[in-house]
């Protein structure tokens, strides 16, 4: 990755938001004592340091009491208060209780960074104030300031390894104050969640919830998340009552119980919830901050946070889109072949994929005998597959049980990368402790080295680790499709509540791509043959409106091939984009925003069960003439959601037109300039 950086130091100094000053003393022996003891007592208060963002807009005020303290405005608003930010170690903490600050500086940086994988921008722009405040005892915290949002991390200097107790963070909102809130019941879980409008002042000690959570104050947006996690566990937020919130952390495990083939539970735990080096940066605790939603959608804030690219050569990893099997339940038909889990039928997979210029087919589960990734399955011959695939200019990534997986990873990956595999999905890790994070690392990091992309499923929440590794191209950890086999879960308000959430963490595998699509009434959970709530150009538009560098095709090949004009529509849509505009949007509600690769534009919209008219203005478009190739939902589809209406029109930049969403529709556009 090409990384510009300019870093400038500000020709101002911190000043305290409270001074005072002493005038009109006169220095005789009689009150000498009194205006020393004054000057003692008043160097003894703690002081307040004041760090805003580029624009202004935002300020975080930290203070050092007894406790880290620290609170944020926008537009001279308080809308978040921390009462207690800290680290309790094994016979330590980070700050000490008596600690003081012995060194403060605020500076101002600002860089270019070119994402090797970009999901929103192909050149993203880094610019922020820090304050970074070193404690007398030798540790440090540091806050940055954006126009989109704050973060702030510990930092210690220790010498050998140190034994992290727990991390105290408290965070308060004002009364009367909403959240979009994904309720868990313990840290044992995929993170695949429905967020649930709430009010804060409802949310206790009963509330836990997996990250990324939205919270809005008086308008305003707040998304909590954190980035750069690494050797160490991820961050939960449990209610506190009245507003407030409490960071919570899962503890190290001590005894663990496997329970089938892949789900390894924890019976009981450390004391501690990591032990790791004490000379180290910690993860950022994440506030994006958007004035709006459509700003929300727009951020990159965790991508910004993440380390810069370990990867030196990396012109093998090559983003696409992938021909998937298990959804489908490998349903495929018209042919003279016995369809399932055998050479046949991924061949099948393999022709559909390359004769529509898609570059990756799984293989998922079944492919080998679970429990050991060495043993192919009757039927299966994976390096045949591999040479097949290659002729066909397709790429075979295959499933494994994460822990199947790491029994054998280092006899695994040399075996399959000589055989010609693209990539993994590794699946059911569903923690994030410190053991299990740092199973993503060595993970990602022996695929790199082997030349092979990963996925991650049954995972926690993105932290911007496709900056850092950028072969982990995706990762599931959101409620996607596939619930829709089982549940009535995943339904047009959800998909127009994902963008807000999840998505702002970062890429999602939710695997879009239904042919069967169905309204309220008459959509019901089919295992193995399943459908979608909402319609066609519902599914549609989620190539558009959805980031991932690896976007699932997950319906059957036969309903695609039986549906060429909706196919040849999807196949055009590309997984990296140079640029983002949303143009309109509202949690839960809708959301209209158009994209760039290279000189064409795409245009997506969603619906929630609402119908809508939404006004496109094109103004975002350089000048001239553009093809407009459209996917609307038809004149009837509320009565059948697989109405849709394909058409072809010039238009101008600037122009402005209505576009009408059917109850849980969609919209979905490609503009190419006219020469």
């Amino acid at each position: 990755m090409r990384l510009r950086k300019e870093k400038e130091r500000n020709d101002y100094a911190l000043t305290r938001v409270q001074f005072y000053k002493i005038k009109n003393v006169v220095m005789n022996k009689k009150n000498f004592l009194s205006a020393l003891f004054l000057c003692l007592v008043l160097s003894s208060m703690a002081k307040d340091y004041k760090v805003t963002s580029p624009d202004g807009s935002i300020s975080v005020v930290v203070t050092k009491e007894a406790e880290l303290k620290w609170y944020v405005t926008y537009e001279g608003k308080e809308i978040m208060r921390s009462s207690a930010s800290s680290m309790e170690l094994a016979g330590s903490r980070i700050p000490l209780e008596k600690d003081r600050i012995r060194k403060s500086s605020l500076d101002r940086e600002k860089e270019t960074i070119i994402p090797v994988v970009p999901t929103k921008r192909s050149e993203v722009i880094s610019e922020y104030n820090k304050l970074e405040m070193t404690f007398t005892s030798g540790s440090a915290v540091e806050f940055r300031v954006y126009d989109d949002g704050m973060a702030y991390r510990f930092k210690s200097s220790m010498q050998g390894e140190i034994t992290v107790v727990k991390e105290i963070s408290e965070i308060g909102f004002p009364a009367g104050s909403k959240s979009w809130y994904p309720l868990e019941e313990s840290f044992m879980s995929h993170n695949e969640r429905v967020f649930i409008p709430s009010s804060v002042d409802t949310l206790n000690n009963t509330h836990l919830a997996s990250l990324p959570v939205l919270f809005q104050v008086s308008g305003t947006n707040i998304l909590i998340t954190e980035s750069d996690i690494e050797d160490y566990p991820g961050m939960w937020l449990r209610g506190a009552g009245n507003g407030k919130f409490t960071c919570v952390w899962p503890q190290y495990p001590d005894k663990e119980v496997l329970k089938e083939d892949r789900n390894l539970f924890i019976s009981s735990t450390k004391d501690y919830i990591a032990k790791t080096s004490g000379a180290r940066t910690f993860p950022w605790r994440v506030f994006v901050i958007a004035s709006n939603d459509a700003k929300l959608v727009e951020s990159e804030l965790v991508f910004k946070l993440a380390q810069p690219n370990k990867i030196e050569d990396t012109k093998w990893i090559k983003p696409g889109q992938v021909a998937w099997d298990w959804w489908n339940a490998n349903n495929i038909y018209g042919v003279d072949f016995r369809a399932g889990i055998n050479n046949d039928t991924y061949k099948y997979y393999i022709d559909f994929a390359s004769s529509n210029g898609i570059e990756y087919i799984i293989l998922d589960e079944g492919w080998y005998k679970l429990g050991d990734v060495m043993e192919q399955a009757p039927g299966i011959d994976i390096q045949e597959l591999c040479r097949y695939a290659e002729s066909k200019n397709v790429g075979v990534i295959l499933w494994v049980v994460w822990n199947t997986l790491w029994d054998k990873i280092d006899e695994a990956l040399p075996l399959w990368e000589k055989w010609g595999v693209k990539g993994i999905k590794a699946d059911f890790m569903q923690r994030d402790d410190q053991k299990i994070v740092n199973f993503y690392h060595e993970a990602i990091k022996k695929t790199a080295e082997h030349h092979m992309l990963i996925d991650f499923h049954g995972a926690y929440k993105p932290d911007g680790i496709g900056r850092t590794w950028p072969n982990a191209l995706t990762r599931e950890g959101v409620k996607g499709m596939e619930n829709n086999k089982w549940s009535k879960d995943i339904n047009p308000e959800h998909d127009v509540t994902l963008p807000f959430t999840r998505m702002v963490a970062g890429p999602m595998d939710y695997t879009p791509g239904a042919m069967i699509n169905m309204d309220s009434a008459n959509f019901t959970p089919q295992f193995t043959r399943p459908e979608s709530q909402g319609t066609r150009v519902h599914q549609v538009a989620l190539y558009i409106i959805y980031e991932s560098p690896l976007q699932m095709l997950s319906d059957s090949p036969s309903n695609y091939i039986r549906e060429p004009e909706t196919t040849g529509f999807i196949v055009k849509i590309p997984v990296v984009w140079d640029d983002i505009k949303v143009l309109d949007a509202k949690v839960g509600d809708y959301l209209l925003l158009a994209r760039r690769s290279g000189e064409e534009w795409f245009v997506g919209a969603l619906t929630d069960w609402k119908s809508r008219e939404l006004i496109l203005d094109l103004s975002f478009l350089p000048a001239g003439e553009y093809k407009m190739d459209i996917f609307q939902d038809g004149v009837n589809a509320d009565r059948y959601t697989g109405d849709y209406k394909h058409l072809i029109i010039n238009v101008r930049s600037g122009e402005k037109m209505k576009i009408q969403l059917a109850p849980g529709g969609g919209y979905a556009a490609r503009l190419t300039q006219v020469q």
